[in-house]
């Protein structure tokens, strides 16, 4: 990855799935990585696995919409060295339930993980980016954004949201580099959960993810995450502001 070897990176969502597969490839590919995740002991694990593909890697365990995790993010990789941006890979289901019946704090834990993580990390991300003249930023979309889904209402309108907010970077600051990536339909532990869920609205939620499961279109967190590495070592500066789909690249 020529662009980004030996660069630091922050990745949010590291400690499972899409994030954990994502943080190895990026380690195979060079780039230096600052984890976060709200599960310390599988973000340590995480990391050492990186530290073991040779480069050098630290975490911070915490909510990355919480001021003070996302303000430790970026110092921590602005101590690493040579920082470049941040791909924001959290996100939140809290399937089942129709959207008026989430409670409040299970609502905004479910915008925080996407919406709210993805401003404190401009917040204290873009300055140092923009005072350098480059970086990178990359945001995990999803066709949820697009329309509403029975079942996952609260997520649906965090992903519009963190699209949106990422469209408003790319306006504002050119100079980064910004992407929404969708990374297509994944067997993490969302869809597991998916397919379990319970609730007034879980019913046909349940039958549109075990359906992707049964007609075998998932991919799986490796394959996903080395769709977004592959996309990076192209030209990503092509989609700036817009939607970059694995399905479709």
């Amino acid at each position: 990855m020529t662009l980004l070897r030996n660069k630091t990176l922050i990745l949010t969502g590291a400690s499972m799935g899409i994030g954990a597969a994502l943080a190895e490839e990026l380690a195979n590919e060079g780039v230096n990585l600052v984890l976060n995740a709200r599960t310390r002991d599988k973000l340590l694990a995480v990391r050492d696995r990186c530290r073991e593909l040779g480069v050098h890697a630290d975490c911070v365990a915490g909510d990355a919409a919480d001021d003070a995790v996302a303000a430790q993010l970026v110092d921590a990789a602005l101590s690493l060295g040579d920082f470049f941006g941040f791909i924001h890979a959290a996100g939140m289901l809290a399937p089942g339930p129709a959207i008026w019946e989430l409670s409040a704090e299970r609502f905004s834990e479910v915008v925080n993980a996407s919406l709210i993580a993805a401003h404190q990390l401009m917040r204290h991300a873009v300055p140092p980016l923009l005072e350098q003249g480059e970086g990178l930023a990359v945001f995990f979309g999803s066709g949820a954004a697009d329309r509403p889904q029975t079942g996952i209402g609260a997520y649906c309108a965090a992903k519009a949201g963190e699209e949106h907010l990422a469209r408003q970077l790319a306006n504002e600051a050119p100079a980064v580099t910004t992407v929404i990536w969708r990374p297509g339909v994944v067997e993490t532990r969302m869809q597991a959960d998916a397919r379990k869920a319970e609730g007034s609205a879980a019913a046909p939620l349940r039958e549109v993810f075990t359906s992707w499961q049964r007609d075998g279109l998932l991919l799986t967190p490796q394959q996903s995450s080395r769709g977004l590495v592959d996309f990076l070592l192209g030209d990503p500066a092509a989609y700036h502001g817009k939607v970059a789909d694995i399905r479709k690249i």
